[in-house]
């Protein structure tokens, strides 16, 4: 079943998200009719990169002009961000844009982030600054997912780096796909099989997502290990002593790279930076500036270099640094830091006891990956169940009062509640949702938790974060707090037959906290 999940969303992302193959690269250096050079870049070890380069036309002999360097996404092919390489050159940029490691033309094996595609990032900009008209103290790095994740990494080892812009990337990989202990299937196994389809797996790689999707926990300090050399949060201190400007832009759905792990990392940083959030899911919100539309994402981006690379006075930090975009309403909000999100919260409680049996799904489930968040960004078409019939002996179900005005939920819903298994390990999901008057619940925010060596029938505290998102509750319409066993976009460890209470101590009451906009 999983290798079959792997097949069908593997191909799904290769045939729906691709552009189109990579131009062919025979010799060291090729140009075509409208300025592209498409060259070879020798990488760590000898490696080779296909690349693209784009300069300013017409520019004065001698002429020094501010670097990007831009990663390919994973399983992207090295004319992804051709569209917007274009645009920068024009206006006055050297443009470098490079397929990845072990990704389509490029040689060696994919390293997911590791010590040698960090490496490359420095290679490349040694090959811009000796082979172009690349000023050396300019040089700024970008790209969506893959490549946010390189350039983000690049910016803690190599000091040439000014300014980043990380779209839909991640800053933690263990909470991106390993949130709540809990394997995010769908992500995992989309990535797996995208990079088996349009590159070539390295066995490191091949070793560590088979023990993650087979749940060998045997192996999970090994690949908590892996995952944390390839997350930036890890090397903060020399991302923090470099300096470089940092721009994070992700969507509120994100299946892949979820927000909290973004958000968190923002406040840790000291240098220049800023925070935007956008309905979607993952890299949608950049798709359409991929083909060269108007997008916001985009646009901000090159504020962002201009201002950290060429000095412009565009007034972009001047702004409120930390930038949301509701999935209910138009316009983005300004916010002084993330903190000030969260400045207003509201709890309703989670009484009594209420029990699930594990193991089947009752209706309530976050989606499918990609596609389902993509819907909600384009359409605002969450997903939806009815919460007056959700069976009550495979779910939870708490719900607030009927609020009398709008409620502005803004950033990081918080659950608290005593859990006791049957089984020693488990997982459970829990749901958020906006409730209307005939029932009908649309999903707010969800998030997984998973638990291993508790003693049976023994109650323990669980404090679970769920993904944060900006959502509007109309006036009128109430929250509904759902908790399951099942849902198709992560692996559960309910054994057969077990059951789940949750209850409400009274010297321990359980809740959820909700931050609400403060009007």
């Amino acid at each position: 079943m999983r290798t079959s999940l792997v097949l069908a969303v593997s191909a799904a992302l290769v045939a729906g998200t691709a552009l189109g193959l990579a131009p062919a690269a025979q010799a060291v250096e090729t140009a075509d009719s409208s300025g592209i050079r498409f060259v070879d870049i020798v990488g760590e070890g000898g490696t080779v990169l296909k690349a693209n380069v784009l300069a300013p036309a017409g520019a004065a002999p001698g002429t020094r002009h501010p670097l990007i360097v831009l990663p390919t996404s994973w399983a992207m092919p090295q004319i992804e961000y051709l569209a917007q390489a274009r645009e920068l050159a024009d206006s006055g940029y050297v443009v470098v844009s490079y397929n990845s490691r072990g990704f389509w033309q490029s040689g060696g094996e994919i390293e997911t982030a590791g010590p040698k595609d960090v490496a490359d990032a420095s290679k490349v900009i040694d090959w811009a600054l000796a082979h172009t008209a690349a000023d050396p103290d300019r040089v700024g790095m970008g790209g969506v997912s893959y490549g946010a994740g390189i350039s983000l990494l690049a910016a803690a080892h190599d000091p040439r780096v000014k300014a980043v812009a990380a779209l839909s990337g991640w800053a933690d990989l263990i909470e991106s796909i390993y949130s709540g202990r809990t394997q995010h299937l769908q992500a995992a196994a989309l990535l797996g099989g995208a990079g088996a389809l349009t590159g070539r797996p390295g066995p490191e790689l091949e070793e560590v997502l088979g023990d993650f999707l087979s749940s060998n926990l045997a192996k999970e300090e090994d690949m908590i290990a892996w995952g944390r050399k390839r997350s930036p949060v890890t090397h903060l201190d020399r991302i923090n002593a470099n300096g470089a400007a940092i721009m994070l832009g992700n969507a509120w759905g994100d299946t892949i790279f979820p927000p909290n792990q973004y958000a968190g990392f923002y406040e840790k940083l000291t240098g220049p930076k800023r925070l935007e959030f956008r309905p979607g899911d993952h890299a949608t919100a950049e798709l359409t500036g991929l083909f060269g539309l108007p997008n916001d994402t985009w646009t901000n981006a090159r504020r962002w270099f201009d201002r950290y690379l060429k000095g412009a006075d565009n007034g972009i930090d001047r702004e409120q640094p930390v930038q949301l975009k509701s999935r209910s309403a138009g316009g983005y909000e300004g916010y002084p830091d993330w903190k000030s999100v969260h400045a207003n919260q509201r709890k309703f409680d989670l009484g009594g006891t209420q029990r699930a049996w594990a193991n089947v799904d009752s209706g309530a489930n976050g989606g499918v990956t990609l596609l389902t968040n993509a819907l909600d960004q384009f359409l605002r078409t969450p997903p939806v169940v009815s919460v007056p019939l959700l069976p009550r002996a495979f779910a939870g179900v708490w719900q607030s009062e009927r609020y009398d005005t709008p409620q502005r939920v803004r950033g990081t819903v918080k659950v608290h509640t005593t859990v006791a298994s049957t089984e020693e390990s488990g997982t459970l999901v829990a749901y958020l949702y906006d409730v209307g008057p005939l029932g009908v619940g649309k999903l707010v925010t969800h998030a997984p938790y998973t638990f291993h060596g508790r003693t049976p029938g023994q109650p323990f505290g669980v404090d679970l974060e769920l993904f944060s998102t900006a959502y509007d509750v109309p006036a009128g319409h109430r929250l509904a707090l759902v908790v399951d066993t099942v849902d198709p976009l992560y692996i559960e460890h309910n054994p057969t037959g077990a059951q789940l209470t949750f209850s409400s101590p009274a010297a321990d009451p359980s809740y959820v906290s909700v931050p609400l906009r403060k009007e």
